[in-house]
């Protein structure tokens, strides 16, 4: 594996084990040999997991798997699908990534990690470390729902509340990191993306080795959105798919929308977005660290960023679980609201094949 820091673009080639950032500071992304070559698609069939894409993974030995992935693309009419999400083994998307990141750590040697999360993300990463047998802490901010404590304690995660958001977390996590601890923030390193990317090799697959018009994806951290586009580039490249490839829209809550911000003011990079608040917990990160990144990727698929009304979030969430019947979260909400204004304005035409995502549960 080749890596290439997404800022300074500095390629590394043997960086320091575990795997984390650039020496500059900003995330690494994950190449292979021979990426670009054309070859035949290879797909595993006899696996019914994300890993049925293993030729384009990280080779590990020893996966740490609870089933994850191959979810279902749902027709709702009118030329859209919904993404199934909801049926990972914790709930949410958050798995894909975790999969690949907990195993990375395995096999790096990590015997202890930390992170801070909005809810799903230290869920899973307590379910795939419990699994692993690697020592899990998950820092929550303190208006979090008990429903997350209790799934997270479940899996046996040493829990720190601190503040109100994801990022007051992730300052108290910093305070309390103890050498030795690895840290797996989003982005942070550089396999949760590509767990991530699964979602664009499983799409492709889904639709015949073809792809939608647009997909509509809640954005916080960003790590799907820019997975997705990864792997569209990579069967590109080896003849797996055709171009156009689809227009990326980033969802977000006008409660906490620092991309949507960004990229309506044409900046390169996102601002911290200062108090933040949305029922759609996910994507309640006001400084994503992948900010310029996720710019990045809109820029080149010729996507937009929406922000979504807040007061409409809990009617639009009611609204796509009526459409859809999933019990989605509210980051349903978001996609919904932001489907249903990219239809009223045109962006989305009636010919577009459109895919939403239903990215986890609502636990309630």
């Amino acid at each position: 594996m080749i890596y290439k820091c997404t800022s300074c673009h500095q390629k590394i080639n043997d960086p320091p084990v575990p795997v984390w950032l650039c020496p500059c500071g900003k995330p690494l992304e994950v190449h292979y040999e021979g990426e670009r070559e054309v070859r035949p698609i290879e797909v595993d069939l006899k696996e019914s997991s994300l890993w049925r894409y293993e030729s384009v993974l990280p080779q590990i030995k020893e996966r740490v798997t609870l089933g994850e992935g191959k979810t279902p693309l749902i027709s709702v009419g009118n030329n859209t699908y919904v993404k199934d999400e909801t049926v990972n083994p914790t709930g949410s998307f958050k798995d894909r990534g975790m999969a690949l990141a907990v195993s990375m750590a395995k096999a790096q040697g990590v015997e202890t990690i930390c992170l801070p999360s909005a809810g799903n993300a230290g869920i899973s990463a307590a379910a795939y470390c419990q699994k692993a047998g690697i020592q899990c802490n998950v820092f929550l901010p303190e208006i979090i729902p008990e429903s997350f404590k209790k799934e997270t304690d479940r899996y046996g995660a040493n829990l720190v509340l601190k503040g109100q958001t994801i990022s007051d977390a992730a300052k108290a996590m910093q305070e309390a990191k103890e050498p030795g601890w690895f840290d797996i923030s989003t982005l942070k390193e550089p396999f949760r993306v590509e767990g991530k990317k699964t979602l664009g090799y499983e799409i492709a697959e889904q639709m015949n080795w073809s792809l939608p018009d647009v997909i509509i994806y809640p954005t916080g951290g960003g790590t799907g959105l820019i997975g997705m586009w990864k792997a569209f580039k990579e069967m590109v490249g080896m003849g797996w798919i055709l171009e156009p490839l689809p227009r990326l829209v980033a969802a977000q809550s006008d409660g906490c929308a620092p991309v949507v911000k960004a990229f309506q003011a044409m900046e390169k990079s996102t601002e911290f977005w200062e108090n933040s608040e949305t029922v759609a917990l996910g994507l309640n990160v006001p400084g994503p660290l992948g900010g310029r990144w996720i710019l990045e990727t809109l820029s080149a698929c010729n996507g937009i960023a929406v922000s979504a009304k807040e007061s409409e979030l809990e009617m639009m969430t009611d609204e796509f679980r009526g459409e859809t019947g999933i019990n989605v979260s509210a980051e349903g909400g978001v996609v919904w609201a932001t489907y249903k204004a990219l239809k009223k304005t045109g962006w989305i035409g009636s010919n577009d094949k459109t895919i939403l995502f239903a990215t986890g549960i609502e636990r309630g």
